[in-house]
This record gives C-alpha cells, sequence and structure tokens, in this order.
C-alpha cells in the first residue's frame, strides 16, 4: 500500500510536470476592401510636338562582285542553212 501511494504520488507529479498548453488561434486578418471608384479627373494638356530628328549620312558604295569567266568563240556555221518559215494568213 506504501508503494501504491508512493506511485500515484510520482505519476500526479510526473503528469503535472508535462502539462499540454492550450492552442490559441491567430486573430483573423484584417481585409482592407477599397470603396466605389470616384469620379474621373479632368483631361490633361496636349504636350508640344517632337521635333524631327536629323537624317542619317549616306552609306558608302559596296565593292563589284566577282567577275566571270570569258567566253570562248563559237564555231563558224558552215554550210547550214536556216530557213525561217512564212507566218499563216489571218483568216
Amino acid at each position: 500500500m506504501r508503494y501504491l501511494i508512493l506511485v500515484a504520488a510520482l505519476s500526479a507529479l510526473a503528469l503535472s510536470a508535462c502539462d499540454r498548453q492550450t492552442a490559441v488561434a491567430p486573430p483573423p486578418a484584417i481585409v482592407v476592401v477599397p470603396g466605389p471608384a470616384g469620379p474621373q479627373g479632368a483631361p490633361g494638356i496636349q504636350g508640344a510636338p517632337a521635333e524631327k530628328g536629323a537624317t542619317g549620312a549616306t552609306g558608302a558604295t559596296g565593292t563589284d562582285g566577282a567577275k566571270g569567266d570569258q567566253g570562248k568563240q563559237g564555231q563558224t556555221g558552215g554550210d547550214t542553212i536556216v530557213v525561217i518559215p512564212a507566218p499563216e494568213p489571218k483568216r
């Protein structure tokens, strides 16, 4: 019986040392909602016209391209005859 009281006392002391704290919920965040839009403001004044920029300089002329080979002289016609037919008469 002595041990039972001693164990009960120690158990009560041990369990009270591990006392769990209560959970505290954070306060809800405050959300700011804008009110209705106000009247439209007056239109602004028109800005000054822009100045025209300077014209750029003309670019340099490019270099000449590569030149092709000189053609060879063709063969002479010999005794070949070319006949061009007469056009057909219009109907």
